[in-house]
């Protein structure tokens, strides 16, 4: 399928339709080593869900493979998903990026019409579209990179010598969080307020206006975990897990994370064999499915997964770098802010489970049950080869033309 369109011509026997579409099917230049690391986390964590969540699904509904459907469902979802993110040139994604924003606000609003939004364990943050059940706060994730990636483009110089320029959107998306906080979804707003502060710091914010912005937000992230009793309570959990009166409550879930680390040593007790997973940990093929996988694959296997993680992100940031060494500057930004808040939220997830972290609800980008989350990540994956894709072609020799956005280029895809 490499075939070069000279070695097409002279092959014998083949029609023009043969030679085109021989043509049609080469793969597309990108960089498959970044989307078989995807594709292998993707995997993998379909098989840690399945080891985690047969005991539970049976005990539930009778049937030990019901999440695994709903999960190998939500993946070839997310990869459709991702394929026709692909398919969609990166001017398109900069045009639209505000109203993709205030799409995402409306999904959050949503939430909150009486009858509408479902409310499960406290939480109130899906809204139920048959089979499906849509997570607002997930799709901010991926539209507020995407606003505040053309937003940076087209404020470059606002951002860089005024203090105006870098609160601006700073407000325009604390909105977003302020909506995700009455679900409630404090990881998720910590996610998306650390990924603005990292990209507003990327885009040219003065390192004192980085500190000050950090600072504000710290204070305001800290005065929400004191006021609330419930947060207050996962923090001195966090912190003796293993006390008595703290152990069976509120420092249950970490207490026997820890002690599936524990049990997986350096290699682990082998898929399927843990113990945890059956009887003692809450939640093990979601928030702690990272715990599994240490217990079944031990040191070794947490080190393999952070591993590919960390392939992700460095990649992720080399493709950012090229494109903003071409002049495609919105598909830096956007990739900068797509590999941050995986890094991130991958970050909070592996603090949260080994015990660096206070309990917080986030999944394990690519690998944790949660249908939103993988379809996110695959978009994210998708978007990020998109613009390697059109990297390879700027490299290629193939000239871009002028376009008025942000007075950088569009190619010609």
């Amino acid at each position: 399928m490499n075939t070069t369109m000279e070695e097409l011509n002279t092959l014998p026997n083949l029609s023009t339709r043969s030679r085109l579409s021989m043509r049609r099917l080469r793969l597309p230049a990108i960089d498959y080593t970044f989307l078989i690391v995807a594709l292998a986390l993707l995997g993998f964590g379909l098989v840690m869900v399945a080891s985690a969540s047969l005991p539970t699904a049976d005990r539930q509904f009778g049937f030990a493979f019901h999440y695994v459907i709903r999960h190998t469902i939500a993946m070839i979802l997310g990869i459709g998903l991702g394929f026709a993110a692909f398919a969609i040139p990166m001017r398109w994604w900069e045009k639209y990026g505000v109203t993709m924003y205030f799409i995402g606000i409306i999904l959050l609003l949503l939430i909150l019409v009486p009858g509408l939004g479902k409310r499960v364990n406290g939480a109130l943050r899906w809204i139920p579209i048959g089979p499906f059940n849509l997570q607002s706060s997930e799709m901010m994730k991926l539209f507020a990179v995407i606003y505040l990636a053309g937003y940076l483009v087209r404020r470059r110089t606002e951002v860089s010598n005024k203090v105006w320029g870098s609160v601006k959107p700073l407000l325009l998306i604390s909105i977003a969080c302020a909506l995700i906080m009455v679900q409630p979804d404090f990881g998720t707003t910590t996610v998306i307020l650390a990924t603005v502060l990292g990209l507003l710091f990327l885009g040219g914010a003065p390192l004192w206006q980085f500190g000050l912005l950090l600072s504000l937000i710290s204070v305001a992230m800290v005065g929400l975990v004191v006021l609330e009793p419930y947060r207050w309570q996962r923090l001195i959990s966090y912190l003796n897990p293993f006390d008595p009166d703290i152990m069976y409550g509120s420092g249950f879930q970490l207490s026997q994370a820890l002690i599936a680390f524990g049990r997986g040593e350096w290699f682990g007790v082998g898929l399927g064999n843990g113990i945890q997973k059956q009887f003692y940990l809450p939640e093990a093929h979601t928030d702690f499915l990272l715990a599994v996988v240490g217990e079944e694959f031990g040191y070794l296997g947490i080190t393999g997964v952070l591993f590919l993680f960390a392939y992700i992100v460095w990649r992720s940031f080399h493709i950012g770098a090229t494109a903003e060494r071409l002049g495609q500057t919105f598909c830096a930004y956007m990739t900068y802010g797509l590999s941050l808040g995986i890094a991130l939220q991958t970050f909070v997830n592996a603090g949260v489970n080994t015990g660096l972290l206070p309990t917080k609800g986030l999944t394990l980008p690519f690998m944790s049950y949660g249908s939103n989350s993988i379809m996110v990540a695959c978009i994210a994956v998708a978007l990020i080869l998109r613009v390697d894709y059109e990297n390879r072609r700027l490299l290629g020799g193939e000239a871009p033309i002028p376009r008025p956005i942000g007075g950088t280029t569009w190619d010609r895809s």
